[in-house]
C-alpha cells in the first residue's frame, strides 16, 4: 500500500487556478530555462518561494501575468492558509520535475545552502 496524499478542498478557486496556471506556464519546456536564468540573475534559489514572490520573478517571466496587471504575490496572499500550503507544495513538486540537464546546468539554484 503506497502513500496517497489527502485531498484538501481549495477555497479560493479562481486565485488558486490563476496561480496554478502561472506556475505551469513558467515551468513548461519552452519557458523553464528563461525562469532559471532569471533566478540566477536575481541570485535566488529555486526553492525560496517567498523570495520569488517578493522579487516579482513570475511577472518578469510570464507575459500573460505581466499583461494582467496582477502579481503572483497578490494572488498568493488572496489564498487561505491551506490553499497557500497546497500552492507551495505544487510549486516545489513542479520544480523537481525539471529536466536533469537543466538542473545540472543550474545546480547552484537547486542547492539547499
Amino acid at each position: 500500500m503506497g502513500f496517497e496524499q489527502a485531498t484538501i478542498k481549495v477555497e479560493r478557486e479562481r486565485e488558486f487556478e490563476e496561480l496554478h496556471g502561472i506556475i505551469t506556464r513558467v515551468s513548461s519546456p519552452g519557458k523553464i530555462e528563461r525562469f532559471l536564468k532569471r533566478l540566477n540573475r536575481d541570485n535566488l534559489r529555486v526553492r525560496d518561494w517567498d523570495s520569488l514572490l517578493a522579487k516579482g520573478v513570475f511577472e518578469k517571466v510570464d507575459e500573460e501575468l505581466a499583461k494582467s496587471g496582477r502579481t503572483a504575490q497578490s494572488l498568493y496572499q488572496a489564498l487561505t492558509v491551506s490553499d497557500q500550503a497546497q500552492m507551495r507544495e505544487f510549486y516545489l513538486s513542479t520544480i523537481e520535475l525539471v529536466d536533469a540537464t537543466l538542473r545540472h546546468r543550474f545546480k547552484k539554484l537547486y542547492q539547499y545552502y
